[in-house]
C-alpha cells in the first residue's frame, strides 16, 4: 500500500496533556505510512474577548485556515467535556463556514480521538459528535477496523470510532501499549486513504 505522500493535518485541543500525546502518536502513525503530518492546535475560549498570539506558549502553533487546504486528511481530537468535544474546537470549527461553502475538506477523510479522566465518561459520544461537522464537510470518516488486535485486547482506551485514552483521573495514567497501538494504526490508516483517494 502507497500512502502516496499524503499530507495529514493532525488538529487537537489538550488542556492537561493527554490529548496532545495522543496526537503526537496519531502523526507517528502517518510518518509510518510516508506521510506528512502537521500538527496544529487551537487556542483556549476565555469569557473576556482579547487577541491571541499567534504562537502558543508551547507546543505546535495555531491552526490557520491555509492548513485545511494545505492537508489531504485531517485527524482532530480534543477532550471530553460532558460527553462532547471542548469548546475551543468547536469554536474553531464553527468558524469554517467559507471551507464549508468553498468544498475545502469535501472528499478528504478525517479521523477522530479524545481522552477522558474516567473509563465511561463519553469517549464514544464525544467521537461521534465530532464526527458531525466533518460529514457536514463531506469529509470520509476513518474509524479503526477490528483487525487491528489492539481493539481486543484494551481495557482503557480505544475504539472502532477511533482513538481514546483514560487517564484514570487527575493523577494522569500513562498511555497504554494497546492505546498507543490504535493510534498509530488510525494515523496510518488515515495517511492510507488520504493517499488512495488521492490517486483517484
Amino acid at each position: 500500500m502507497s500512502s502516496s505522500n499524503a499530507k495529514i493535518l493532525v488538529l487537537y485541543y489538550s488542556r492537561t496533556g493527554s490529548v496532545a500525546r495522543l496526537a503526537r502518536l496519531i502523526a507517528r502513525g502517518v510518518e509510518a505510512a510516508g506521510s506528512e503530518a502537521r500538527l496544529r492546535t487551537v487556542p483556549a475560549v476565555s469569557p473576556q474577548p482579547s487577541d491571541h498570539e499567534d504562537l502558543p506558549d508551547d507546543g505546535p502553533p495555531y491552526v490557520s485556515r491555509s492548513d485545511l487546504d494545505w492537508c489531504d486528511g485531517l485527524a482532530l481530537g480534543s477532550p471530553t467535556r460532558f460527553g462532547n468535544m471542548a469548546a475551543p474546537l468547536k469554536h474553531f470549527i464553527d468558524q469554517t463556514g467559507s471551507e464549508w461553502v468553498s468544498g475545502t475538506l469535501t472528499n478528504k477523510p478525517a479521523a477522530v480521538f479524545t481522552s477522558t479522566s474516567s473509563l465511561h465518561g463519553g469517549q464514544e459520544s464525544t467521537l461521534l459528535s465530532m464526527m458531525l461537522p466533518l460529514i457536514h464537510h463531506g469529509m470520509v470518516m476513518v474509524g479503526v477496523p477490528y483487525s487491528e488486535p489492539a481493539l481486543h485486547h484494551t481495557r482503557s482506551g480505544g475504539t472502532p470510532y477511533g482513538a481514546s485514552h483514560f487517564t484514570a483521573g487527575d493523577d494522569g495514567a500513562p498511555i497504554s501499549d494497546d492505546e498507543k497501538q490504535v493510534c498509530q494504526t488510525l494515523g496510518k490508516r488515515l495517511a492510507l486513504i488520504a493517499g488512495k483517494l488521492n490517486d483517484v
